[in-house]
């Protein structure tokens, strides 16, 4: 026996910087903004998958006015903690956006470079506009310039996970943001 039903994903969290009830009040009120900014304009939320997903449903869920939904998967991290400055596009849009008001809907963004080709790979599909909502900014890490319109929060130059962010497809289900203890992520995933 392995001892994996006796780990929590809590136990490898170093403190949490963003509860649960701290996340869900930002939301709400990026998305009464969103609705307000974007009524008449039939936006679509374009998420980035994975670690944008439960951000991406409870932002949805918060938008009055009617909307469509896409997702794109793009790799630049394998499995380590830094982006590896080589993006690729793993799932891309189901949808035209041609025309479209595009809200790019981010869990967070360091170093920006990913983002950066991403939008510069989106503003060649002819969208009306496009906007960047995220939940979490680490300006201190930031490489490329972002035009950020609505932001969750602003954060320390620290390794967080869950509300969706993980490290190695791990801790994504956290219902906080959680600081990673450095000697999961110096070390690899954690043991059971």
């Amino acid at each position: 026996m392995t001892g994996l039903g006796t780990r929590s994903v809590h136990d490898d969290v170093e403190e949490i910087l963003l509860s649960h009830e701290q996340l869900q009040a930002r939301v709400a009120e990026l998305g009464r903004q969103l609705s307000a900014d974007f009524d008449g304009r039939d936006p679509v939320l374009v998420s980035v998958l994975k670690g944008s997903i439960v951000f991406l449903a409870d932002l949805m869920r918060s938008i009055d006015v009617p909307l469509s939904v896409d997702l794109m998967e793009v790799s630049s991290y394998g499995a380590g903690t830094e982006s590896s400055g080589q993006v690729r596009i793993i799932k891309d849009l189901s949808s035209s956006i041609e025309g479209r008001h595009v809200i790019v809907v981010e869990d967070i963004i360091d170093t920006g470079l990913t983002l950066n080709y991403l939008l510069r790979y989106l503003h060649d599909k002819s969208p009306a506009s496009i906007t960047v909502c995220c939940l979490l900014d680490k300006p201190a890490r930031r490489l490329a310039e972002i035009e950020i319109a609505y932001r969750g929060f602003t954060i320390p130059d620290r390794f967080v996970v869950g509300y969706g962010l993980d490290f190695d497809e791990r801790f994504r289900n956290l219902p906080y943001v959680g600081v990673l203890r450095p000697a999961v992520y110096a070390g690899g995933p954690p043991e059971g």
